[in-house]
């Protein structure tokens, strides 16, 4: 069956971060829903003119200012909501209003409000519909592979790690929370280091201290304005993870044992890397959406997923202090 999609939000992940980008990087949904076989792109909205303009003459796929304005007959079996975050619920409604897709993949997070987010989810399931989160390392082969390891012990726990984010907690850090989760099992607690600041007097920047199930993570708020960082560091009792540049590169670094000059156990001088998809990132999502649609196994994060972890960095922002 090929699924027919329609894409509200036109913006940077909607189609523009790979607009002037060669074939091969896949960054946004247009470029993935295209590309992949099990998908048909039927329609574009948003309400800007010069985005539509741009998307009908790039995927020559009409385009319109708000949904009510969609014709019936393009009916999709998965909507894509692709604008910014404020704008997520009343997307949604409006959808809901006029369709009745399959499944919707939302960009994350859900909200900013946790309220608000529990009732989108709880909207979807009331129709009938799957919803979905665009939480895309949790699909990369790169990130599989961390949780494979984890899981059959070439990467032997319990860990600890340090993860750096940058712009705001609940907007890019819960991308780092949502694979750190997937990794490593439920949050069990989390403490306060340092407050930290508001993104844009929004999105609070804490320093924390999280226990997962499979180990301890520090996570750290790095400074966008000076450079945006995205980075963890795992210590296992067999070696060390490095998850570099948002995971478009990675390695592993094993334990050596005995090593002749001082008979301590090191890390090898050889770090071995992981390969990663990071540069097809959301032809992953695409394809894992699509395994899901058709019953299968698959690590796309679902609605209820993407509200566990919503829910988690909640808690942690209310521990922080007003002092």
């Amino acid at each position: 069956m090929i699924y027919r999609v329609l894409l509200v939000g036109l913006g940077r992940i909607g189609m523009g971060y790979d607009l002037r980008c060669p074939a091969s990087l896949v960054l946004t949904h247009a470029r993935a829903f295209t590309q992949h076989p099990r998908f048909e792109l039927v329609g574009g909205i948003d309400p800007d003119p010069a985005q539509r303009r741009t998307f009908v003459a790039v995927y020559g796929k009409p385009a319109y200012a708000d949904i009510a304005e969609a014709p019936s007959e393009s009916s999709p079996d998965v909507v894509v909501l692709g604008m910014p975050t404020s704008l997520h619920a009343a997307q949604l409604t409006a959808v809901l209003q006029h369709t009745t897709p399959r499944a919707v993949l939302c960009e994350k997070p859900l909200s900013y409000d946790f309220g608000e987010a529990r009732a989108m989810v709880a909207a979807c399931q009331g129709r009938g519909v799957r919803m979905f989160v665009n939480y895309m390392r949790r699909s990369d082969p790169g990130a599989l592979e961390i949780r494979d390891r984890l899981r059959d012990g070439r990467i032997r726990g319990p860990v600890k790690a340090i993860a750096w984010y940058s712009k705001g907690l609940l907007h890019n850090g819960s991308h780092f929370f949502n694979i750190l989760a997937f990794w490593l099992g439920p949050m069990l607690e989390a403490r306060i280091i340092s407050n930290g600041r508001l993104w844009e007097g929004l999105d609070p920047e804490p320093d924390a201290l999280i226990r997962f199930t499979g180990g301890d993570v520090v996570l750290v708020a790095a400074r966008e304005e000076e450079f945006s960082y995205c980075a963890i560091e795992l210590l296992a009792t067999n070696g060390r993870l490095r998850y570099d540049r948002g995971g478009d590169v990675i390695a592993w670094t094993p334990r050596v044992d005995g090593v002749q000059s001082t008979g301590c156990r090191e890390l090898s001088y050889e770090p071995q890397p992981i390969a990663t998809g990071m540069d097809r990132y959301q032809w992953h999502v695409t394809d894992r959406l699509a395994a899901a649609l058709d019953g299968e196994a698959s690590e796309i994060c679902t609605g209820a997923e993407a509200l566990t972890t919503l829910e988690c960095l909640h808690t942690i922002i209310s521990k922080r202090t007003t002092s």
